[in-house]
């Protein structure tokens, strides 16, 4: 007879973890390297420890094979994920990026030219981020799987965290949507779909959706700034992205945005023409751009964007929910939906 005891795929990834955390407010813990950021940090994309005049920023992600690594995706590009993965939450939070531990859990039967190329791609992220790898550990499992704990550093007066928006905000991204999309919906098409695709653009977009890249350089501008309110890495969707920014805030704000502000490019209307994909849900949802979702005080915005590659798609309010301007001028609310892992339905 089937257990009726609930299952962790009914809560998902977001309401597992906010019972963690309202479980984990009851511990009383005192040291000099924690502060009140430090707790509040537990619902961000990584913690803050005491450090002096910064904060040492720590953060972990873990991949596995069947969940993260599409089977296009070489091992090099594997080992380049776990680190950049890691890394962003670091650009989230405005940090620059010291080091990484990497544990990974391999098959017996992995060769040994997979694991050297695994442990090239993780050498090489290290080296664009300009970061050393620290440690790490190695165990034996029948499913691939890759763990990174990143450490990072930020001066605190220059933090970047979710909760921070105020009403009358510029709502940014720092680059395009929809393109890892695009290329994840290549990799998934038969190869009769994709014969009117332009080869060039097939490349272009599976490279985004294999070989994604952390916004280190952008988050650490937005902090050098003093302009940005809050951030947050584009990871799981948009407009989960922006459910996240209103919750951290205690949904004392809201964001309106813009759908002809949205920088979607060329590449991902081809594509979604070719294949009958919604090209406004694959920029909205899918995830995995790994762009930043930034806000950021309305007199500073000007004086920033250039420099960092700022698109303004719309303005924090007092409403609590997200609304989109459609391209008719009609406002819809949206619920913060996206990728979500231990979901039993995402889309």
């Amino acid at each position: 007879m089937p257990s009726k005891e609930q299952k962790i795929t009914e809560l998902g990834e977001k309401e597992l973890i906010k019972r963690l955390l309202k479980r984990s407010q009851n511990i009383s813990f005192e040291s000099p390297f924690f502060d009140n950021l430090t707790f509040k940090s537990l619902k961000d994309d990584a913690a803050l420890i005491n450090f002096g005049e910064n904060y040492l920023v720590a953060t972990t992600d873990l991949l596995t094979r069947s969940a993260h690594f599409p089977r296009e995706m070489s091992y090099q590009q594997m080992g380049k994920k776990i680190v950049t993965v890691n890394v962003s939450d670091l650009a989230a939070m405005g940090a620059s990026a010291l080091g990484i531990i990497i544990a990974m859990a391999m098959p017996s039967d992995l060769t040994i030219s997979n694991f050297d190329a695994i442990m090239d791609g993780i050498l090489q992220a290290c080296k664009q981020y300009n970061m050393a790898l620290i440690g790490g550990d190695t165990n034996e499992s029948d499913e691939l799987t890759l763990s990174g704990t990143c450490l990072g550093m930020v001066s605190k007066n220059e933090v970047l965290m979710k909760s921070g928006a105020r009403e009358g905000d510029v709502v940014a991204v720092t680059g395009p949507l929809g393109l890892a999309a695009a290329g994840f919906e290549v990799l998934f098409a038969g190869a009769s779909e994709l014969e009117d695709l332009d080869p060039e653009i097939k490349t272009r977009v599976i490279k985004n959706a294999l070989e994604p890249e952390a916004q280190l350089e952008k988050g650490l501008k937005l902090s050098n700034s003093g302009a940005a309110t809050s951030n947050t890495d584009i990871t799981d969707g948009l407009l989960s992205e922006m459910g996240e920014l209103i919750d951290s805030s205690g949904s004392s704000i809201g964001i309106t945005f813009h759908e002809e502000l949205l920088p979607i490019p060329p590449e991902v209307h081809i594509i979604s023409q070719v294949l009958d994909k919604d090209p406004l849900n694959m920029a909205l949802t899918y995830g995995e751009d790994f762009e930043l979702l930034v806000t950021i005080q309305e007199e500073k915005f000007n004086q920033i964007k250039d420099g960092i590659e700022l698109h303004k798609i719309g303005e924090v309010t007092s409403s609590g929910q997200i609304h989109m301007v459609d391209k008719e001028g009609k406002t819809k609310i949206l619920a913060p939906r996206g990728y979500e892992h231990l979901k039993k339905s995402n889309f």
